[in-house]
């Protein structure tokens, strides 16, 4: 019975031993890992930002978290880029849009991250998707059309075969630029 009770502490000590340094490594390699990361995704946001402004010279954080204003040449506003995320088909998309001034009008969008399937819903990275959002107006709620060309100014076509895809980036952008156009107090067009 003793070396039964003996076993048993040997064995509890040993995986609390075990569970401890495991979780030592991890919150170091946690530590290690997270700033690079974090300067990874600045970097990578400051590029897509640029890429919607090419004349950006300075990028200003605004009282709104993940809406920032670009800045061009002699102080110029050029517009807000403003980060969305939300659900797509496969898991979590990522966006980053510049709108106007007054939000009347996008300018671009970027896709930051995506894990839609590959060769359909992963299109949304595409060119020829990012193509339709830019001069789209919003001066009314983004649709999105399966199989046909846009008649209005505010519309895009679906990618085929990825219509989930496509639904989630217009109802994500237009969730996320109703509530930036009511924090920053922008009337809606």
């Amino acid at each position: 019975m003793t070396d039964k009770k003996s076993s048993v502490v040997k064995i509890i000590l040993s995986l609390t031993l075990v569970g401890m340094v495991s979780g030592s490594l991890l919150v170091s390699v946690y530590n290690y890992a997270m700033p690079k990361i974090k300067t990874n995704v600045r970097a990578g946001t400051e590029k897509a930002i640029k890429n919607i402004f090419p004349e950006t010279e300075e990028i200003k954080n605004t009282k709104e978290e993940g809406v920032f204003r670009a800045v061009g040449e002699n102080g110029k506003f050029l517009g807000y880029a403003i980060l969305a995320e939300g659900n797509g088909y496969q898991g979590i998309i990522k966006l980053i849009v510049g709108v106007n001034e007054d939000m009347s009008e996008m300018t671009g969008m970027e896709v930051l991250e995506s894990q839609e399937t590959p060769g359909l819903g992963a299109e949304i990275a595409g060119e020829a998707f990012r193509k339709q959002f830019e001069g789209l107006s919003l001066k009314h709620a983004m649709e999105y059309l399966k199989n046909q060309k846009p008649q209005e100014p505010y519309q895009i076509e679906a990618i085929t075969g990825a219509t989930i895809s496509s639904r989630a980036v217009v109802n994500l952008l237009n969730e996320r630029l109703d509530s930036v156009r009511e924090k920053l107090k922008l009337k809606k067009i």
